[in-house]
């Protein structure tokens, strides 16, 4: 299992994707070039915070202005890509400056918003974060306990944290010497009524990081799973003015009036929640650049390695079936996630209409858009999952040569919980499954077809749609039978949460395989075997649940396991090939440079 020294070109071009052409990706290479891919030794933690911003900063001077690619999902997320395989901490700064701070100015601010926030964030004069969870309490963007209430006296708004559990936490704000303008997120109080949710643009720290009067700024302790500089924040009755108030359309008249074309509270938080896709699509992709980057390095590892073993001495490694499954399924992850990347870039999404979707029960996620948040889950999952197994079977050099394939690590944990917790994100994909709630089930099908061909896509598709049917139909009637026998809607959904992560997990399972299946058309010819190898391994994967809800008979999976076996030795010598597809820069794959000097 050779490296390969060339990429295939059809395979490349499938990579790239919805990308930009040659000359914007050269502008990105230069606005995150190889230096940024590691840290000098002996930096304090402040220092390695200092430089990760000052990176930033270089970043988004050398890339287009923030409102272009913001207006150009392919271009913001092969910019964030790039961040994110260099270091995760600069992809999550970078990803927090433009999504969630200069996005909601931009989407909902208008021509009167908050001109200078604005042009601060443009210019790099000011790092961009977001104040929206709180620490005292689950789900808290549902309902902050930070107030806004306009002032009559200057026309503006004071905002206000009542007490310890609803400071916002975590933001971006700890390091006292950068300056930060945070998109607040607060429920607006007026004329005695809660009026919504809504996004106010305030600056948290000036230009030399000094915290204005009216926020209180706590730093949390040093952490190593994303190097970022935490902390929480108080607002005590801050002053902020008019045009601070990213209003969307809403409107305080000079008698005191409230208008909010949203209509509710209930559409006004989703409304504000819209900047979500931008979120997802950059996480998504972000997830298909970490597997991407983590599968070459497994294969740099292990590619020529020979084995001392007693059972077979001088063995190469990738002989051995455990290491073999590995690098390529690894690989196959990466190509799988690279689709569905691919898909979200450049869909349009309910956010970018003035609909909503369905309602939700546990957050508001689904309601934006059910399916982009799903994926975001999804993929994800897949990419802990496959980074994890990479770096497992790097050895010790892939624990302890480099910290990149932890660092990766942290960043998918990280957004198993950040841009929408995976879990609540599933719940309310199946409560919108089990009432059929702008859901349609896959339709019963007599199959398997193909006789049951593993090799076949259609097979593929059947299995997924067929799991996810059975699992629906009998959620529902769970759900339906405890209400009937007198549960409240919590008891009848607590009791069946894990049934309903599930089915909500065989939902994304589907979606991602009908992707698969639509880059299979209009993909090159390699591409096949690479996504039969991913379909196999959902397989084996899902073997449990497939059979349990009848799907597959039993024994199914022992022709699973010779089906990814065949397809192994297949792919095994082009494993080289596969990999240098994803162009990823020399430094990533030397995980031992430092032994030469490299």
């Amino acid at each position: 299992m050779s490296m390969g020294t060339s990429p295939d070109g059809d395979l490349a071009g499938f990579v790239r994707g919805a990308s930009p052409g040659p000359k914007l990706r050269e502008r990105f290479a230069d606005a995150v070039p190889e230096e940024f891919f590691s840290y000098p030794g002996g930096l304090t933690a402040r220092d390695h915070q200092a430089l990760t911003y000052a990176r930033l900063r270089r970043a988004g001077l050398a890339a287009p202005p923030g409102s272009e690619l913001l207006d150009d999902p392919p271009a913001l997320c092969a910019l964030l890509e790039r961040a994110a395989i260099a270091d995760p901490a600069l992809f999550h700064v970078m990803m927090l400056h433009y999504t969630l701070a200069l996005g909601p100015i931009v989407r909902f601010g208008g021509q009167d918003g908050p001109n200078a926030a604005r042009e601060a964030l443009e210019s790099m004069d000011s790092f961009g974060t977001l104040l929206m969870t709180e620490v005292g309490r689950s789900n808290s963007h549902l309902s902050p306990r930070t107030i806004a209430r306009h002032d009559p006296a200057t026309g503006g708004f004071v905002l206000h944290t009542p007490d310890v559990q609803a400071a916002k936490f975590p933001t971006s704000t700890a390091h006292p010497d950068l300056p930060k303008t945070a998109c607040v997120y607060a429920t607006l109080v007026h004329g005695g009524e809660e009026r919504g949710v809504f996004v106010f643009a305030v600056p948290v720290r000036g230009p030399d990081g000094s915290v204005p009067p009216g926020v209180r700024v706590v730093p949390a302790p040093e952490t190593t799973g994303l190097q970022v500089d935490y902390a929480a924040v108080l607002l005590e009755d801050l002053h902020v003015p008019y045009e601070a108030w990213l209003r969307d359309g809403a409107r305080i008249d000079a008698d005191g009036s409230f208008h909010d074309p949203a209509g509710s509270p209930a559409a006004r938080l989703t409304r504000s929640m819209g900047i979500a896709p931008a979120v997802w699509r950059s996480v998504i992709s972000a997830s298909a650049a970490i597997t991407r980057a983590s599968a070459g390095m497994l294969l740099a590892h292990s590619a020529g390695r020979s084995t001392l073993g007693r059972l077979a001495p001088r063995r190469p490694l990738t002989d051995y079936r455990n290491q073999q499954e590995a690098v390529l399924g690894a690989l196959a992850s990466a190509y799988a996630l690279t689709a569905v990347a691919a898909h979200v870039k450049v869909r349009r999404t309910s956010a970018d209409a003035p609909a909503g979707g369905p309602q939700t029960a546990w957050a508001p996620w689904s309601a934006v858009d059910r399916d982009l948040a799903l994926l975001k889950a999804a993929s994800t999952v897949t990419a802990q999952e496959t980074v994890s197994m990479c770096r497992v079977h790097s050895g010790a050099p892939g624990f302890a040569a480099v910290e990149r394939l932890n660092a990766y690590r942290g960043l998918a944990h990280a957004y198993m919980n950040a841009g929408g917790d995976n879990e609540l994100i599933l719940y309310d994909t199946a409560r919108a499954m089990a009432d059929l709630d702008r859901y349609t089930p896959p339709e019963a099908v007599p199959g398997p077809p193909d006789d049951g061909d593993l090799d076949s896509p259609r097979v593929w598709l059947f299995l997924a749609r067929e799991a996810e049917r059975r699992m629906r139909d009998r959620l529902a009637e769970r759900v339906r039978g405890a209400a009937d026998a007198g549960a409240d809607p919590f008891t009848a959904w607590n009791d069946n949460l894990v049934l309903a992560a599930q089915t909500a997990t065989a939902c994304a399972d589907r979606v991602t395989l009908e992707i698969c299946d639509a880059a299979l058309d209009g993909g090159p010819a390699a591409l096949r075997p690479v996504l039969r190898l991913n379909a196999l391994n959902w397989m084996a994967r899902r073997a449990g649940g497939l059979l349990d809800e009848g799907v597959v008979p039993p024994g199914w999976l022992q022709d699973v396991h010779a089906a990814r076996r065949r397809a192994c030795d297949e792919l095994a010598p082009r494993a080289g090939e596969l990999a240098a597809a994803f162009e990823l820069p020399p430094v990533i794959t030397a995980p031992t440079a430092f032994l030469t000097g490299g």
